[in-house]
């Protein structure tokens, strides 16, 4: 899943990105408002975190633009303050949470997860190809009734593969979805993955559901 956290605390939104990494979240980072805006309406994230107090312009005026602009990505505004005006002012924006600082990561991860369950207005919460199950509320995947154990990195794939079922997705699509804004390795990184999942999703099964299309990307399909 990819996140999107504007964070001006450049230490706080280091130690938040490595977290969220290590649980799987591709996480890109704004430190102020218009660039936060301008990443928001080029790329497509699960959820956005959003600091209120941001140089050049707040949290407030970036949610309330995006919200103008028909952007409808789930956002969580985090504010040093607290008060249930400075709540009241979040939501009318059009925030879906809001999180006063200092908060505890835990609670962040399980609010962020819940957002993005019940945030996504144009997709299911868990995905569904055939008999496959991808489920980044939970980051959890199963095939019928067996549970398929992932690394984080291998759900992200999974994940952006399932989002589109039946369609090609290049790597640079991969890459965009399941790395961060700055990546700039090696996109043969995504074929070492994708071997990995076909070794977890189909071999065991005896399907062939995940499928190279040679010179465009890879195919998630149903499959028999």
């Amino acid at each position: 899943m990819r996140v999107l956290l504007v964070e001006d605390e450049r230490r706080l939104a280091d130690l938040m990105k490595t977290g969220l990494a290590e649980e799987g979240f591709a996480v890109d980072i704004a430190n102020d408002g218009v660039e936060g805006l301008w990443l928001a309406g080029e790329n497509a994230y699960d959820a956005i975190v959003l600091d209120v107090m941001l140089p050049r312009l707040n949290g407030y005026a970036v949610c309330r633009q995006l919200r103008d602009a028909e952007n409808w990505t789930p956002i969580m505004m985090l504010t040093a303050k607290d008060g249930e005006y400075d709540e009241a002012e979040a939501l009318d924006t059009g925030a879906d949470d809001f999180l006063s600082k200092p908060f505890s990561y835990v609670v962040l991860l399980a609010r962020l997860r819940a957002l993005i369950r019940r945030g996504g207005r144009e997709r299911p919460a868990a995905l569904t190809v055939g008999d496959l199950v991808v489920d980044p509320a939970s980051l959890t995947c199963r095939r019928g009734e067996t549970t398929i154990p992932l690394t984080p990195k291998e759900f992200a794939v999974l994940h952006a593969l399932a989002r589109r079922p039946g369609e090609v997705v290049s790597k640079a699509e991969l890459l965009a979805q399941a790395w961060d804004f700055a990546y700039d390795g090696d996109p043969s990184i995504i074929e070492v993955y994708v071997s990995a999942l076909r070794r977890k999703i189909d071999a065991p099964f005896g399907r062939t559901t995940l499928t190279t299309i040679r010179g465009a990307g890879y195919r998630l399909e149903a499959g028999r």
